[in-house]
């Protein structure tokens, strides 16, 4: 347990709200330790003892520790000065050097969880600007492990790199899901087991890969030369791996424009 008061700016959404229920469930800090700020002045956490403001100054005046956890573009009219804060921002695109200017924090730590935190399977990478003390670091780390793995990032960009890998969450799994169902339903599978073929193997199969190392498991399977090695080599064939990466250098790039797209 942590004696800071944490504050959530954006608590009663999707990524702030899962981080708000999963430090009271995992006890990193006491009920009363936790404001969330909500307009209507209403939410199931006040039950447990979270504190509820209706303004995001006030909020931050009562906290040591703040969480943006509010769409990028709305980071500009939130208006608030953290002089003496530490702030952890959740946004994407915007700089440490932006929210330093905007809200005169005199910490500041950028972090992107994704869609997993909902299931406590988040992985978290956070980069923290100079001058951010061990202390600090230590609270960032225990913070995002209630909602998952994190780690600390030496450079800003890779933030932005890993919103498009990481913080992507479940999107790429979907995406290879769907394929394999269509393409299963295409060759005249009936809907119903295309799409419990294509679960087991994005869902269920792939958490074989937890214990093992993926490129031996693929060394492996080519290497017997059966069904899955013919499918493999068709794929990498393919510029599979080459199409994966124009998808992450476009997605960063998007991250990196921030709010000057």
């Amino acid at each position: 347990m942590i004696n800071k008061t944490l504050g959530i700016i954006g608590g009663t959404g999707w990524l702030g709200g899962a981080i708000a229920r999963a430090v009271l469930a995992k006890g990193l800090v006491p009920a009363g330790n936790l404001i969330i700020s909500n307009r209507s002045g209403n939410h199931p956490l006040a039950e447990q003892g979270a504190r509820l403001v209706t303004d995001n100054q006030g909020l931050v005046d009562r906290s040591d520790v703040v969480i943006i956890a509010v769409r990028p573009e709305h980071f500009a009219s939130l208006g608030i000065d953290a002089t003496g804060k530490i702030v952890i921002s959740l946004m994407a695109g915007i700089t440490a050097q932006m929210i330093a200017a905007q809200t005169s924090a005199s910490a500041i730590v950028r972090a992107m969880p994704n869609a997993a935190v909902e299931i406590g399977q988040s992985f978290t990478p956070w980069y923290c600007s100079a001058g951010v003390g061990t202390a600090t670091k230590n609270l960032v780390q225990r913070v995002f492990e209630c909602v998952g793995a994190a780690a600390e990032v030496q450079q800003e960009d890779f933030i932005d790199y890993l919103s498009a890998l990481s913080g992507t969450g479940p999107a790429f799994p979907a995406l290879l899901m769907t394929a394999l169902a269509r393409q299963a339903m295409l060759a005249g599978i009936p809907g119903d087991i295309a799409q419990m073929a294509a679960k087991n193997v994005v869902v269920n199969s792939s958490q074989l890969l937890a214990n093992r190392d993926p490129q031996q498991m693929i060394d492996a399977l080519v290497a017997y030369r059966g069904v899955t090695a013919a499918a493999l080599q068709v794929m990498s064939q393919g510029d599979f791996e080459e199409q994966v990466g124009r998808a992450l250098q476009a997605g960063a790039a998007v991250a990196r424009k921030g709010l000057q797209a």
